[in-house]
């Protein structure tokens, strides 16, 4: 199938104003305000490749549909941190596609794109601020992407609503939609429609009270779906320290290649994987492992060890091609944050358990100091680790059993 760009020429360039993807049902609320039927719409200025695919550099904007006052980011200076930072775009001129950054596309061809303010805001002397109509003073002020206008002021957010119901009621299912526009906000393109994916097989999780210290291996309290992990035998860890101070192009990209061949080594559905950053990212491999989903496919869960010092902040994923895969295939997806206050993160389990690398791969080498393989039953003869994940309360914890 062949399908017309949605979008209009600035300058040399070609893109629609705005584009993304959007979900009727929402497993990855940020509120215990939002239900799932009020859906979650993920969504990019330009091209909408940077909202489907995992960017290490880049972060889309998100809201829920049903709940659109609820913002994820609510400071100035997270907004600000959490914005996108580039645009993908076609080049007319040299006949590429092209990643161009959002400041200088704004000074290049700002006052050719219509309803523009609708997407930017303006950041000066920590404040945000919204631009009158096309014309605004880059000098003193930063743009940032917020589609703040866009959600308060438009007739985007009743749209994306009605199709999204219209959608779900003719297919009797939830529905996973890409849509564009031009920069005519009155329309919105419909570019794909099918229907969502869903782990529908969890039920309400209770997490245990009076869990003894010495067995708990992390808890977590942001971005929590529901979901019950048991039985694993095996936690594969990417230290995060280690992985940092590696300064060789090739030892990081070798990193990936040594996770492909565990996958496919160990216990199918036995084994966890841990890391930082974002796994499957494109863009600066520095900022996350580099796995295609082949490679990680028969882990039972994907945890991302975010380090704010480190710039290890793992992106939302939900409505990402690489999140579906992860949906699909009931593999459990959980961001920790071990630096953040009350949350607990054993570094010893992490750090000082026997590791087991060498067994699957005798040539590792020196990277042995950064892919851990921690065998559960070493704590203990017919332990495994479970990992409860109540996501009405927005709390997961792992534990040795």
């Amino acid at each position: 199938m062949i399908q017309e760009v949605v979008g209009r020429r600035a300058g040399k360039y070609f893109f629609p104003l705005f584009a993304g993807v959007a979900f009727s049902h929402n497993e990855f609320r940020w509120s215990p305000r939002i239900k799932r039927e009020d859906g979650v719409v993920r969504m990019v200025m330009g091209l909408g490749t940077r909202a489907v695919d995992r960017m290490t550099n880049d972060y889309p904007f998100m809201f829920s549909p049903g709940q659109p006052n609820l913002r994820i980011n609510v400071s100035p200076d997270e907004v600000l941190w959490y914005s996108q930072k580039n645009v993908d775009l076609i080049n007319l001129e040299t006949k590429r596609f092209e990643t161009v950054p959002v400041e200088k596309l704004i000074q290049e061809v700002g006052e050719e794109l219509p309803n523009i303010s609708f997407i930017i805001s303006l950041y000066q002397d920590d404040q945000l601020f919204q631009p009158v109509g096309n014309f605004f003073q880059l000098k003193e002020a930063k743009p940032v992407v917020t589609f703040s206008k866009l959600i308060s002021q438009s007739p985007f957010v009743p749209q994306i609503r009605a199709i999204l119901k219209i959608l779900e009621e003719a297919l009797g299912w939830p529905v996973d939609v890409e849509f564009a526009c031009d920069g005519d906000l009155h329309r919105i393109y419909l570019l794909q429609c099918r229907p969502q994916s869903i782990s529908g097989k969890s039920g309400p999780v209770q997490i245990p009270e009076g869990i003894p210290p010495e067995k708990l291996i992390f808890t977590a309290e942001k971005f929590v779906t529901t979901g019950v992990v048991k039985g694993i035998e095996f936690v594969v860890f990417v230290d995060p320290d280690e992985y940092n101070s590696l300064s060789s192009f090739d030892e990081l990209l070798e990193v990936g290649k040594i996770i492909s061949v565990l996958n496919s080594k160990l216990p199918r559905r036995k084994f966890i994987l841990i890391g930082p950053g974002r796994w499957g990212s494109r863009g600066d491999v520095k900022l996350g492992v580099r796995v295609s989903y082949s490679q990680i496919n028969n882990t039972a869960m994907i945890i991302e060890i975010a380090k704010r010092k480190q710039d290890y902040v793992p992106e939302i994923s939900f409505g990402t091609h690489f999140f579906q895969d992860l949906v699909e295939a009931e593999i459990r997806y959980l961001p920790l944050y071990p630096d953040d206050p009350g949350v607990i993160f054993n570094q010893e389990f992490f750090t000082r358990s026997p590791n087991m690398v060498k067994k699957f791969l005798p040539e590792i080498g020196p990277l042995e100091r950064v892919v851990r393989v921690i065998p559960v039953e070493k704590t203990g003869e017919g332990r495994t680790l479970t990992v409860l994940m109540d996501g009405e309360r927005e709390k997961a914890v792992a534990f040795i059993e």
